[in-house]
């Protein structure tokens, strides 16, 4: 008899895996989005460096607001230093991204003045310093910028060019071997030779997903079910990948032998086998020779939701980021009573209305594992833990966005 485990324990026991210490590359910064920076990034200078114009206008001193007129002395174009200096009565036009004039300290826009003769009346004023932008108003010299483990996008991209970084350390994304197992099903392309056979789409789904949220896939395919078939797959799976994700094969069939290969054949470190959750609750997790192994049910909405679950946050800890799974509060329209004594996860619609999450039940199916279109639209997964009672409408919930995820 197996000893289930709770939900919580279950994650607690895969986190707690010491996994190989991750390897770094070297990428152009374009080349590095969706990677995840191994290193602080410190700033080495102020940005900008020195008083700078915020918009086209006039450098004047603050003190001249009042002055009936101020004199225009000279142009500061953007990409020059202009020579000559702000005094009582005297201006310098002054453009976006130009550096202030010396004795100058406050800017008036173009707009907010009048033009005569080489000089300009103020019809709107301005507070002191309007239009300045003051040393390190953007960064300042030894900021930490971009911290460890942050994913690059593009204001990160933006960033390190402004540094005149041109290439930074990452962390090399983790390989994910993906493989269904099965003598009932069939790979895209193969013909249907008796009414028992289903179509896989376990495989590819895994693909998308794990691919989509920062992993290398090796993907492989469909295996049937027999010992020597399933333990050759592991083998070359092990050899090449980081974590090997196998769908169907852990149940208690006769022929469900991934579990047997696994804790008989590879002599793999069992984690957990059987999990209080719904769906999912036959898992299985296992560690070999620091590879972890992730070997989930073989329908297609229980594998995917347990992927979600269990391997997202391997694949972020292999990354080692600051990426979490998309849980956050919703409130349901309808009562939605706990029906088993399990950590349940329920496909539901979910909506952003007046400030917040809302999520219902409408045109969800209900039967078995197997519902993958469930998943389709605006999707998100109702959590219900093993200790929870019946949810009432109107109460606040935890969702999981699945659309959140990448």
């Amino acid at each position: 008899m197996r000893n289930f485990v709770s939900y919580e324990k279950s994650i607690e026991l895969l986190t707690s895996v010491v996994l190989n210490k991750q390897t770094t590359q070297k990428l152009f910064i374009t080349n590095a989005l969706g990677k995840v920076i191994s290193k602080d990034i410190i700033a080495d200078h102020n940005s900008p460096e020195f008083p700078t114009s915020g918009m086209d206008g006039y450098a004047i001193k603050f003190e001249d607001l009042n002055n009936e007129f101020i004199e225009i002395i000279d142009k500061n174009p953007a990409g020059t230093v202009v020579e000559s200096e702000v005094s009582i009565g005297k201006c310098i036009k002054t453009f976006t991204g130009s550096l202030m004039p010396k004795g100058s300290d406050t800017l008036i826009p173009i707009e907010n003045v009048e033009v005569i003769d080489n000089k300009i009346k103020i019809i709107k004023k301005v507070p002191n310093g309007f239009a300045v932008r003051a040393i390190g108003e953007n960064y300042k010299k030894d900021e930490v910028l971009i911290k460890k483990g942050t994913v690059i996008g593009f204001a990160e991209v933006g960033v390190l060019a402004s540094l005149n970084i041109s290439q930074i350390d990452v962390v090399v994304n983790p390989t994910v071997a993906v493989v269904s197992t099965g003598s009932e099903i069939l790979d895209l392309g193969e013909t249907q030779t008796n009414a028992s056979q289903i179509r896989s789409s376990n495989h590819l789904t895994l693909e998308a997903l794990f691919k989509s949220n920062g992993a290398n896939v090796l993907q492989m395919g469909i295996v049937k079910d027999d010992i020597d078939s399933i333990t050759n797959m592991f083998e070359t799976a092990l050899s090449k990948a980081d974590i090997v994700v196998t769908t169907g094969g852990v149940s208690v069939g006769d022929y469900d032998f991934v579990q047997d290969v696994i804790k008989d054949k590879l002599k793999a470190e069992v984690l957990f086998h059987g999990v209080t959750i719904k769906p999912g609750m036959h898992i299985l997790a296992a560690v070999k020779d620091g590879k972890i192994i992730v070997a989930l049910p073989g329908f297609a909405y229980s594998s995917t939701v347990c992927a979600i679950l269990y391997v997202l946050p391997l694949i972020y800890k292999f990354r080692d980021s600051k990426e979490s799974l998309p849980i956050v509060k919703a409130r349901i329209t309808q009562n939605y009573p706990k029906k088993v004594n399990k950590t349940i996860f329920t496909a539901c619609n979910v909506h952003y209305i007046n400030g917040e999450y809302t999520i219902d039940f409408e045109g969800k199916k209900e039967g078995t594992s197997a519902i993958l279109t469930n998943m389709l639209e605006s999707p998100a997964l109702l959590i219900q833990s093993e200790s929870s009672e019946d949810i009432k409408a109107g109460d606040l919930v935890d969702i999981l966005l699945i659309n959140h995820l990448k």
